[in-house]
């Protein structure tokens, strides 16, 4: 709430003050109180909660939407970063669950048990097995009177709904369409439209393919709230599986895009990293192509035109993901609830080097991107799609845990079409999502005491003002390791020696100064190992559920 003044108030309480000296600081605390209201996410004529709207992609890299240096068409995305704020320095957590967990609770993922999936008989940050007393974001949005929705990947249970208290609708949610078994976009396994079983939905419908109908479902629920709930707020929760391997796309979407990748990964790279100059979103030179990547000059004339196939099939499923962006948009302008609807769009890893086939398995001779095929984009276009920065999903270098983020609010942001470079997480997301609606952090659930997010609101930011910044930033995944604090980042791969960059000055991680500056690396990693300690972190490879083979193959030419 947004409290008046004490100026306004000084009459009555001091009775003996002159009347008109009495009016004059009247009039003047009024309109300090107007002016200090227009500063606030909300004007006094606007005093309510904003809709949100979560658009979370799979697999997609830095630099893959037009906005971050992308040849790949998105103009919905696009505009919406025209008109809002446009992050440089956004953090995820190097992969899916831990993204998502992290996400939806405001904490990393091994304080809720989610750095892997090894179930209970693991140590605790490694169980999959999240507490209730990790509150989730719709749970705590519920008091306010939110309706919320969810559609697409959850990978937060690994059982079903009948085993895991973490199912969507046990959370908070009253609708969910739940990707619950994938490996196909035209024909995935098994989905749940909230309690009913969806089997092979491409079995009896040839047009299935699932970013349309993630984007279907979300417009279904938009509806359904104008209809049924258009006096309460809602948040919707729209988590894409495109553009995760295996790479399936609309035959006349990879069309759209075939051709354009035959000049090359490099090529494709050094025109990124020059628009994202020209815009000013980065300042940094072009990290190296990774060690094991194909050389495109060595390619014959068939290999080239299947990685352009492969490529364009990965930039088709990003487009399809825009034009559904752009259709979600045109429901929010007829419900007219666009002014007042905070949407995010950002990824949850990095690009993925990822070499692998399962599921419906690959058919030899079937066209790329058909429903026959599995393809990966695979270690040279990752590096593409994660332009300028070294290594992908699971590494904890900048190509692995860095991502867009888009924040677009038209009754919230002042002066859009900002570009902003807060060092910020995905942990942030919660305490700014619960900011802006005006809800709280219990400080109880079933009469014990709940853990704060560790993530920090960032909703200064939609005013123009500067936020709390984090005093450092962690990474752990699966042995590799990070750790942010100011412009000084230390990173290390599984069993590797750590390393330190200078991110202001070189935020492509190419000089590693650990050997010059041994005194503040030494505090860098006594605080990762402080804080590793904390949160329940065990070195990887030292219990046995983490010496099993838990990853596919990566960086296989």
């Amino acid at each position: 709430m947004i409290g008046l003044p004490s100026q306004i108030i000084i009459e009555s309480e001091t009775p003996a003050l002159h009347h008109s000296t009495a009016r004059l600081i009247l009039v003047a605390g009024i309109l300090s109180f107007v002016i200090c209201s227009q500063n606030r996410v909300f004007s006094a004529e606007k005093n309510s909660a904003p809709n949100i709207i979560v658009i979370l992609l799979d697999d997609m890299g830095f630099s893959d939407l037009g906005c971050y240096g992308g040849e790949i068409e998105t103009p919905h995305i696009d505009a919406l970063a025209k008109n809002g704020l446009r992050f440089s320095q956004f953090y995820n957590t190097a992969r899916c669950w831990p993204t998502r967990a992290a996400l939806m609770t405001g904490r990393y993922q091994h304080q809720v048990g989610m750095a892997m999936n090894m179930g209970p008989n693991a140590p605790r940050a490694y169980t999959g097995i999240i507490p209730q007393s990790a509150r989730m974001i719709p749970e705590l949005l519920k008091p306010r009177g939110y309706q919320c929705y969810h559609v697409g990947k959850w990978h937060l249970n690994s059982r079903g709904p009948k085993h895991n208290e973490t199912w969507p609708l046990s959370r908070g949610y009253d609708h969910s369409y739940y990707m619950f078994r994938q490996d196909n976009f035209f024909n995935p396994k098994m989905l749940f439209d909230d309690h009913e079983k969806v089997v092979r939905p491409g079995n009896n419908n040839p047009d299935y393919y699932v970013t349309t109908a993630f984007t279907n479902q979300a417009i279904r629920r938009l509806k359904e709230h104008s209809a049924q709930h258009s006096d309460k707020p809602f948040f919707l929760y729209l988590a894409h599986t495109a553009p995760h391997f295996p790479l399936h796309a609309l035959a006349e979407d990879v069309a759209r895009f075939r051709g354009k990748y035959r000049r090359g990964w490099d090529e494709i790279r050094r025109q990124r990293l020059a628009r994202q100059r020209s815009s000013g979103l980065l300042n940094c030179k072009l990290s190296p192509q990774d060690p094991v990547a194909l050389k495109w000059d060595t390619l014959s004339e068939s290999e080239i035109d299947e990685w352009d196939a492969r490529m364009a099939t990965h930039a088709a499923m990003i487009y399809r993901i825009d034009v559904g962006v752009g259709r979600i948009v045109d429901q929010l302008k007829q419900m007219d609830a666009m002014e007042n609807t905070l949407i995010f769009v950002l990824s949850d890893n990095g690009a993925s080097a990822e070499y692998i086939v399962r599921g419906d398995g690959n058919k030899p001779g079937a066209a790329p991107g058909s429903r026959e095929s599995y393809r990966c984009l695979e270690v040279s276009w990752s590096n593409a799609s994660n332009t300028p920065f070294k290594e992908h999903k699971m590494w904890t270098y900048e190509g692995g845990i860095s991502t867009p983020l888009i924040a677009h609010w038209p009754a919230g942001i002042q002066k859009p079409n900002r570009q902003t470079g807060h060092v910020g997480h995905v942990i942030d997301l919660l305490p700014t999502i619960l900011d802006v609606a005006g809800a709280e952090y219990p400080k109880t659930y079933q009469n014990k005491p709940t853990l704060p997010p560790t993530g920090l609101s960032f909703a200064d930011l939609f005013i123009n003002k500067k936020p709390k910044e984090h005093e450092f930033l962690f990474w752990e995944h699966t042995g590799n390791l990070a750790l942010r604090s100011g412009d000084w980042k230390i990173v290390a791969s599984q069993n590797q020696p750590w390393e330190l960059y200078n991110l202001k000055e070189d935020r492509s991680e190419l000089h590693n100064l650990a050997a010059e500056k041994p005194k503040l690396m030494l505090d860098l990693v006594y605080r990762w190992q402080k804080y590793a300690d904390k949160i329940g972190v065990v070195e990887w490879g030292t219990f046995p559920q983490s010496r099993r083979k838990h990853t596919p193959d990566y960086k296989k030419k």
